[in-house]
């Protein structure tokens, strides 16, 4: 939750039983922070709070990285353990089950991108930062823009060009005379919305929640009113209500932090997925 919302709502002195305002709560506003630093580019937005969290995610990551192997041992220790843990998750449930074990070759990258994606999305529970990265679809997109290249340049790399497109663009045992139209759906499929849904689905996910955690995090504000003019019922009310709001946005908090951690495996997953068809040509 952005403080700039708990600043408005403190110098209005808007809260419930109080002088008659009503609840205004935040909006997009909340992902377009001011820039710090205006470059004045089209199609640009300068550096903002974005590029503060982005560079504490990576921190964050590689932080994870030193401490838990910096002291690498034939018998691990507590560290260590995470961090083979986090490796033998993302081997056995994700590079091996779509890949085979030819998949181990990928499973340096699909490792860190868990743990960046993971890093990117938890910028929005940090207190004083508040701010999932992903939520920008700037950075979703430029992630799944990698993959999909990556996609493509390893199915060239296995089966040539043309043998990459036409696996990608004729099913097998699809008849010839129905072609023409499942040739452009595939095109379609393949090469447009799966990127662009690959980028979507995390960044809608990440936009959604953050917003909600903002509404009940702005609600318990603008509910909590002990000194209500209306007298001490409806001060002790208003401090139940806020009591209930805070409840919420608590609850919502885990299961945000549980769906940050969902959205990295399934964006890794899919990755995984994706480069697994590549490598296997025709399907």
């Amino acid at each position: 939750m952005s403080a700039d919302v708990y600043s408005a709502a403190a110098e209005e002195g808007c809260h419930i039983f109080g002088t008659g305002c009503g609840f205004s709560p935040p909006g997009t506003e909340l992902f377009f922070p001011t820039p710090w630093i205006d470059f004045g580019l089209p199609g640009t937005s300068g550096i903002t709070k974005y590029f503060l969290v982005l560079v504490v995610a990576l921190l964050v990551a590689s932080a994870f990285w030193y401490f838990t192997t910096r002291r690498s041992k034939v018998v691990p220790g507590r560290g260590q353990s995470l961090a083979e843990l986090l490796v033998f998750f993302i081997r056995d449930n994700i590079t091996r089950t779509t890949m085979g074990k030819e998949g181990d070759k990928f499973l340096p990258l699909m490792v860190t991108l868990f743990l960046f994606i993971f890093s990117m999305n938890i910028m929005g529970l940090i207190p004083g930062l508040q701010l999932p990265v992903n939520s920008n679809l700037a950075f979703p997109a430029v992630l799944a823009l990698t993959v999909f290249v990556l996609w493509n340049v390893v199915g060239i790399r296995r089966h040539g060009f043309g043998g990459h497109v036409k696996a990608r663009l004729v099913p097998g045992g699809v008849p010839a005379w129905i072609l023409p139209v499942v040739v452009p759906i595939e095109a379609l499929s393949n090469f447009i919305i799966r990127p662009v849904t690959h980028a979507i689905r995390l960044f809608a996910t990440m936009f959604a929640g953050h917003l909600l955690l903002a509404v009940f995090a702005a609600a318990g504000w603008y509910l909590f009113n002990p000194t209500s003019p209306m007298g001490p019922l409806f001060g002790a009310l208003s401090v139940g209500y806020s009591g209930f709001a805070l409840i919420g946005f608590l609850a919502f908090t885990a299961f945000e932090l549980f769906i940050m951690a969902v959205q990295a495996y399934v964006f890794v997953l899919l990755a995984s997925i994706y480069i697994g068809e590549a490598m296997e040509g025709a399907h």
